[in-house]
């Protein structure tokens, strides 16, 4: 079940990053990333003011957001941290690299996750998800030579730079999740309702330094019904996410694989969408991706 759970996180990640590419392009990036992040508390809001007013009620709907104490909100924060240092490099890069870049790229997380899971919680690989996690990274590396006709220098571009932290940064967070969850026992509403309020309170401090004294990046900020959008998918993409990891038989490595698949609908979609070149020849290192994901699940 934890892996269909994934398939449907990585649907929803899918239509996310295409929102997404919209909400930045030609647009101010943190007070868009504030936007998208704002609008999913909003959305968790009701349901935390349900759990304080109709406890029972929202217990017997299973979306109870439970009390937690001191210690766990501060794991939460943590988390926050990490997430907000990855989303403030992605959206940089996203608005100045074509979607069908930045996602293959981004589709390299497993790679950490895979590193983090054999290292920290002992998930042991066998030898065709070896063979499937070579194929993802192999294939990332020729979307980089792809990208070079673009005019994207891999090994120049500051934003490749930005890119690959935030996938780092990304992937380690995916690794403190299951810790988060299957650890510390708890449930995705109430782990992202926290996450969502502190990450909040570090992007108004961020905004506060760079956005809220100048007049000008005001004027250059456009608002846009995909700012929304992105929020809410991204809320209904990390439920799915952490209800699959509350599966004890749930492996992370296999989830953060399964995840991948979103590409397809990035790549795809987005390049028919957003107009950017060479379709055709990243369908090449797209059906290796694929592929590799493929046979990490069959496995």
């Amino acid at each position: 079940m934890w892996m269909y759970l994934g398939l449907l996180a990585a649907l929803f990640l899918g239509l996310h990053n295409l929102c997404k590419k919209h909400a930045v392009q030609g647009n101010e990036v943190f007070p868009v990333l504030l936007g998208t992040i704002s609008s999913g508390f909003l959305l968790l809001l009701p349901v935390y003011m349900g759990s304080v007013f109709f406890e029972d009620d929202m217990k017997t709907t299973g979306f109870y957001i439970t009390d937690i104490s001191w210690q766990v909100h501060g794991f939460i924060a943590i988390k926050s941290a990490i997430m907000a240092s990855s989303w403030v490099l992605a959206y940089q890069a996203l608005k100045h690299l074509p979607i069908t870049i930045v996602t293959p790229i981004r589709s390299a997380g497993p790679f950490f996750t895979f590193i983090g899971a054999i290292l920290i919680y002992q998930e042991r690989p066998n030898f065709l998800q070896w063979i499937g996690f070579f194929l993802i990274i192999g294939s990332v590396i020729l979307y980089s030579r792809i990208g070079k006709k673009e005019g994207i220098n891999f090994k120049r571009n500051k934003w490749i730079f930005a890119i690959i932290g935030a996938t780092f940064l990304g992937a380690s967070s995916g690794l403190y999740d299951k810790f988060l969850i299957q650890k510390l026992e708890l449930n995705p509403q109430t782990l992202q309702f926290w996450f969502c309020w502190y990450t909040v309170l570090i992007l108004l401090v961020i905004l506060s330094i760079t956005w809220f004294p100048f007049k000008a990046k005001h004027e250059a900020f456009t608002f846009r019904w995909t700012i929304i959008a992105v929020g809410v998918l991204l809320v209904a993409a990390d439920y799915f996410y952490f209800k699959a990891l509350q599966d004890p038989d749930a492996l992370i490595m296999l989830l953060s694989a399964i995840k991948r698949s979103q590409i397809l609908i990035a790549v795809v979609v987005g390049g028919l969408v957003f107009k950017e070149k060479n379709k055709r020849k990243k369908l090449v290192p797209l059906a290796g991706i694929m592929m590799g994901v493929f046979l990490i699940l069959y496995s």
